[in-house]
């Protein structure tokens, strides 16, 4: 069998990365330019493009598309699933310096590195508010993805793009970075055609590595697929999250079974809709499923735990070549002896260990013993030797009451 098709119509991969030689002619013509900044989310919505990771996308989306994407729909103009939108902005005044037809260069305003081009073909103005409801189904500013799209500037561009770089994540993150046409080859070098891709913005404890497990007993094989851009205050940072990974694949994994990679997007914590958008490029990345656990891509109380899992009976049949692994919420439960779901043990709340990663967050903090059975040692050594070079006190919520975290020395 063979592995699932890139998305879209044309059913190919579409990376619009240029060949160095061809960023050594663009670059050429750089000064001509008027520049572009870019936040950190469309830094990483370019590269993705450029990779091939948002296949089809040629570029930053046009009025229509970016409604389409909005709707209840999901689709843009030309009928291709689409469930979030990908847009950049602009202030108004530098929206009236650029005229329709025109290239401008895209910087990455935190780097000030040129990432590209792009052919402005739109200029629009959007109702984020709108799009904050239909996409993360409230406008609330405590939600980080409504700050997200409320913080943009006024006016959206949209047009082709030409991508000249990948930023720092190749050289940040050697042989976790992969782009889909590596993953690919790694497969079908493996031999395997099903692929369960794990998305991941945390380090795997026990539950994690269960659900995995589970995807491993019926499929060829699962990419722990993690997310390398940005997260919100208090996460582990993803070099961390390698280290643990990785410790814990080479200790209980069967050798050949698991694959660990990286992409380079910040989160937009938009619950169901973003687990639909992480289904779709993990087609591209050439995975026939995804494993949809508990609260997918959630954040706070916005979204049920299971709200991730029903969007996609509500989507059509074609929509997605990459389908759901749905799994109930998992747990080590003690009377049972073992890992397990809501599906399988039949026991009280009083036997299961239950932690939320922000319990356990307050737990390495302040040096405090972690349950057994929730996370394996190797991994807590990890953890706690990243937690133990951390100074500057931080305050976080857990449960809904405040406590101290930890942040990075600067």
């Amino acid at each position: 069998m063979a592995l699932v098709n890139p998305h879209g119509k044309e059913k190919k991969l579409k990376p619009l990365l240029l060949s160095p030689a061809q960023v050594a002619e663009e670059k050429k013509r750089a000064k001509e330019l008027t520049a572009v900044t870019l936040t950190s989310r469309e830094v990483g919505d370019l590269i993705m493009m450029g990779i091939g990771g948002f296949t089809p996308l040629t570029g930053f989306m046009g009025h229509d598309d970016w409604k389409g994407s909005c709707s209840d729909a999901m689709k843009l103009t030309d009928g291709t699933f689409w469930p979030i939108p990908v847009t950049m902005s602009v202030n108004q005044g530098k929206a009236d310096s650029i005229k329709i037809g025109q290239e401008v260069l895209l910087v990455d305003g935190e780097t000030e590195e040129m990432m590209g081009t792009m052919k402005v073909t739109e200029k629009y103005k959007i109702d984020k508010k709108w799009e904050c409801k239909q996409v993360f189904t409230t406008d609330e500013m405590d939600h980080p993805g409504v700050q997200m799209v409320m913080g943009q500037a006024d006016v959206n561009l949209g047009g082709t793009v030409k991508v000249w770089s990948e930023g720092s994540f190749p050289k940040d993150y050697p042989g976790v970075y992969l782009r889909p046409d590596e993953t690919r080859k790694i497969f079908e070098q493996k031999g395997w055609s099903t692929i369960a891709a794990m998305q991941l913005r945390n380090p795997m404890h026990r539950s994690h590595e269960y659900l995995c497990k589970i995807a491993i007993e019926i499929c060829d094989g699962v990419l722990i697929h993690q997310l390398l851009g940005k997260l919100k205050p208090g996460d582990i940072p993803a070099e961390v999250r390698v280290e643990a990974i990785n410790t814990l694949v080479e200790h209980y994994f069967v050798k050949d079974t698991a694959v660990q990679c990286g992409y380079p997007l910040d989160m937009r914590y938009a619950g169901p809709r973003e687990a639909l958008f992480h289904a779709l490029f993990r087609q591209n990345f050439g995975c026939s499923h995804l494993i949809v656990g508990r609260d997918h891509a959630g954040v706070g109380e916005y979204y049920g735990p299971f709200d991730a899992q029903k969007i996609f009976d509500t989507i059509p049949e074609d929509a997605l070549e990459t389908k759901p692994l749905k799994i109930d919420w998992t747990f080590y439960c003690h009377k049972c002896d073992g890992m397990a779901s809501m599906r399988t043990c039949c026991h009280g709340k009083e036997d299961r260990l239950m932690l939320s990663g922000t319990m356990l967050r307050k737990m390495l903090s302040e040096g405090l013993d972690v349950p057994d059975h929730f996370s394996r040692a190797e991994v807590l050594t990890v953890l706690r030797k990243y937690y133990a070079g951390l100074t500057e006190k931080v305050e976080v919520k857990v449960h809904g009451f405040a406590t101290g975290d930890i942040k990075a020395k600067k």
